[in-house]
């Protein structure tokens, strides 16, 4: 197949971001052409300027479209795109050199309508955005779901690191008009049309995610809520792990409440496990400052998600 990529990233409010990834998309080993679509999502702190900095560089478009949410923002630039494979990027990425050269060779080697890669952290982050990048990719945490390729079945391509054919778009009709979980429904609806997903682990991107604790825990919140509506959706797919984190927290307020008694088992228990976090970020990151917010993230990561499951599944589904 005669791969001719799209790239399309939604923004929001996030100038300096695109500069940072267009500026990446520049210096791509990938000799083909490529063209490259911002969707400006209703901002009121417009990328316009930034953009029109790398058009004599880059195959470029941008479009502005009154603010309807990053699902419909993608559906609207891929209408709009030449290529026919379409590459979905946030607008928080930093994108490797080699990454649309590992792209194309690992389609040519192995075609799927759809493939997700992983995400890492650059060494420029800062030590807030390595330890949440930590917590939302250690096997310890989730499971290694966003892109360890030993951990999972079939892969579920996540946004901010997706493909998707010209022709599972047309299919599929893109991402629903879901806020949350879109990327995953989609990746459900196209399963139950016949298309293949792979992860492509060589294509990764730097991830700089959310920048406070706060809003990592709105972050995961929506993430939270969005998996009941999802098991609603494709109840086919509900699995009993994603009550894990509700559980989990239940049981840390629980272990907490019992050791005022002196019942000091399960606080232990939980201790052991954070000090495992501590310890294995500490491996990868050698990095004591990121060690300790990592159990910081990992916290915000299991209240977050825990809570807004808990409040969807009771009292919004």
């Amino acid at each position: 197949m005669n791969l001719q990529f799209s790239i399309i990233v939604p923004v929001y409010n996030r100038p300096q971001e695109i500069d940072e990834l267009l500026d990446s998309l520049t210096k791509q080993e990938l000799k083909d052409d490529f063209e490259v679509l911002i969707v400006e999502d209703g901002s009121e702190n417009s990328s316009e300027e930034i953009v029109k900095k790398y058009t004599a560089q880059l195959n470029l478009n941008y479009f502005y479209k009154e603010n309807s949410g990053a699902g419909a923002s993608r559906n609207y630039g891929m209408k709009r795109a030449s290529g026919n494979y379409f590459i979905i990027l946030d607008s928080d990425v930093i994108v490797p050199s080699q990454y649309l050269s590992e792209v194309k060779k690992a389609l040519q080697e192995n075609y799927t309508d759809a493939f997700g890669g992983p995400d890492a952290a650059h060494s420029s982050f800062t030590s807030l955005q390595k330890a949440i990048n930590y917590s939302m990719t250690s096997v310890l945490t989730t499971g290694g779901i966003r892109g360890k390729k030993k951990s999972v079945g079939k892969f579920q391509p996540r946004s901010f690191n997706l493909g998707l054919s010209k022709v599972a778009f047309e299919k599929t009709k893109g991402f629903s008009k879901m806020k949350a979980g879109e990327d995953i429904d989609l990746t459900f609806r196209l399963w139950e049309n016949g298309f293949e997903t792979q992860l492509i682990d060589k294509a990764f991107v730097y991830h700089k995610r959310r920048s406070t604790v706060k809003q990592f825990f709105k972050q995961t919140f929506a993430f939270g809520t969005a998996r009941p509506i999802l098991n609603k959706k494709h109840p086919e797919t509900a699995k009993l792990t994603y009550w894990f984190p509700s559980l989990f927290i239940i049981g840390i307020d629980f272990s907490i409440i019992v050791a005022f008694f002196g019942c000091w088992q399960l606080l232990i228990f939980y201790g052991f496990y954070f000090t495992c976090i501590f310890l294995d970020s500490l491996l990868q990151n050698k990095n004591l400052k990121v060690a300790l917010l990592s159990v910081v993230t990992t916290i915000t990561q299991f209240y977050g998600y825990g809570l807004g499951f808990l409040e969807s599944r009771f009292l919004k589904v």
